[in-house]
């Protein structure tokens, strides 16, 4: 079947392949083409900052699938783990799972619950603690992805 300016259409079985695309006509002359999802198996481990030993399990990112564009990663730090602060150039949307993770900032304290997010701002000095002694366990989101280069922790 051809498409209203003489393309081939790919088949119409789920997802349609950019292979496909690139089989049945010139780059550019397809309009609307899918991708296949990208499966992600499991997460990479990551080494965190801080004073304790704290658990980092990239699912999205740049390292664990090459995403620039966001990460997304689940975050287990325990009673008393405390990281330096930052002044990131992400956005970070962070949902807490279990426990209380403390964010102080240039305006002051902010203690999120279980049930509860935050959102932290590129460009405002933030820094993360869990001074509880459960520890918090938690979903944190960057936008762009987090990068050891872009964080520009204190020193």
């Amino acid at each position: 079947m051809a498409a209203s300016r003489g393309t081939k259409k790919a088949p119409m079985n789920g997802w349609r392949n950019v292979a496909w695309a690139k089989l049945i006509d010139a780059p550019g002359k397809i309009d609307h083409i899918g991708v296949m999802p990208t499966f992600i198996e499991k997460p990479t481990r990551i080494e965190a900052a801080g004073n304790k030993p704290k658990l980092i399990d990239e699912y999205v990112g740049r390292v664990n699938s090459r995403t620039e564009g966001v990460s997304i990663a689940h975050m287990r730090s325990p009673g008393g783990w405390v990281e330096p602060g930052q002044r990131p150039e992400f956005d970070e949307y962070t949902v807490v799972l279990r426990g209380v993770l403390r964010v102080e900032h240039e305006h002051g304290t902010t203690d999120v619950a279980a049930g509860q997010a935050i959102i932290t701002h590129k460009g405002e000095w933030i820094r993360y603690s869990t001074p509880g002694e459960e520890g918090a366990e938690y979903i944190a989101i960057c936008q762009p992805a987090f990068s050891p280069s872009t964080v520009h922790r204190d020193q």
